[in-house]
């Protein structure tokens, strides 16, 4: 049991990726940067500095300001290097949902003249990360069917034949919740209480009744969507009063995954 729990509060601790790349996914669409929380994906830090001429003062009055200017310019390029990789990484992951919504392919060459005008030798390095992004936040995998040209497909990571996007396409795909979820009731012995679902849900930054730019509202999700997808089933626990309530896996879950593949997607990602 320690080791189970160990494994949850691991994973649960690892998921404010959620939350991040959500911010990172809405800040690509502003001209501004996006700030880089300390649970997002990893960003390179080979990104080129900026000239020092764009950091340091010009004509410094004396040595002290110098001194001063010299200190804070690594700091200025570091920071500058992050923004950077964030905007890119944001901007790539949010062209690659495009692409998956409207369930159309993409190439090496289409992504480096849509995202990357700038820095493409680092392309190699932010695509691996933003590829990792939509397998931990979406479930949805970038494969690439065909080496000569460098195209690739995005598909449900687990093949899980509903991923939660409306017919008009505004709006994200939820798989990765939904495994996640799975996981944590099979963590639990087969069978969630809605109290360490709701722990682990706040680990992530999702709280009951509160909008998520991705999710939406999470009871609404967990309780009727999924439930009435069959993914989840959700029970009041016999005899308790006051009324307590658990989640375990649909039968819609248990067709189309198994938990060998849960436990083994979920762990590999974090």
């Amino acid at each position: 049991m320690e080791e189970d729990e160990l494994s949850i509060s691991s994973s649960s601790s690892s998921l404010s990726v959620f939350s991040d790349i959500s911010e990172e996914v809405a800040a690509a669409e502003t001209p501004s940067p996006p700030p880089s929380p300390p649970g997002a994906c990893p960003s390179p830090e080979a990104l080129e500095a900026p000239p020092l001429s764009e950091t340091q003062g010009v004509g410094s009055s004396s040595q002290d300001e110098e001194q001063q200017s010299t200190t804070a310019a690594p700091e200025d390029a570091e920071s500058s290097r992050k923004q950077a990789a964030h905007l890119m990484m944001a901007e790539l992951v949010k062209f690659l949902l495009e692409k998956y919504l409207a369930k159309e392919p993409t190439t090496h060459a289409e992504m480096l003249s849509s995202v990357f005008t700038e820095h493409q030798d680092h392309f190699p390095e932010i695509f691996s990360r933003a590829s990792r992004c939509l397998q931990r936040v979406f479930a949805v995998d970038v494969k690439e069917v065909d080496a000569s040209d460098h195209s690739y497909v995005l598909v449900n990571s687990l093949g899980l034949t509903y991923d939660g996007v409306a017919s008009d396409g505004h709006s994200m795909p939820k798989n990765g919740l939904l495994v996640l979820l799975l996981f944590v009731i099979l963590k639990e012995g087969e069978c969630a209480s809605e109290e360490k679902v709701w722990k682990v849900l706040s680990d992530m930054g999702l709280h009951d009744g509160v909008e998520n730019s991705i999710f939406g509202e999470p009871r609404d999700l967990m309780t009727k969507v999924w439930v009435e997808e069959q993914y989840l089933e959700y029970r009041q626990v016999a005899a308790s009063d006051p009324a307590r309530y658990e989640f375990l896996w649909g039968p819609r879950a248990h067709a189309e995954t198994t938990k060998l593949t849960v436990l083994e997607f979920v762990q590999n990602q974090y």
